[in-house]
């Protein structure tokens, strides 16, 4: 179900409602009792499912250098390591 944000105009208090496409808009505030308008706001994305993580995509063939993946190795090593030899 769609999640639509309202605005009062007396209070100017903005509030959400879940409601239905069939479901009559929300005409008052819950906090004042003054008229209400519906806003416009961005639709709420979630993908589910493979390839939307960066481990999720193919490598390159030939294992050679990208400039992409030589940006990115030095990123990889940790940065706080304590003790331990390094060979």
């Amino acid at each position: 179900m769609p999640i639509y944000e309202y605005e009062c105009e007396l209070c100017r208090r903005r509030f959400e409602r879940i409601q239905k496409l069939s479901d009559p808009l929300v005409t008052s505030c819950p906090n004042c009792g003054g008229s209400v308008h519906k806003m416009f706001s961005v639709p709420a994305l979630q993908f589910k499912g493979s390839g939307f993580y960066v481990t999720d995509y193919a490598r390159p063939a030939g294992g050679g250098a990208s400039s992409e993946g030589a940006g990115s190795a030095p990123a990889a090593k940790p940065t706080g390591t304590t003790g331990g030899s390094h060979a």
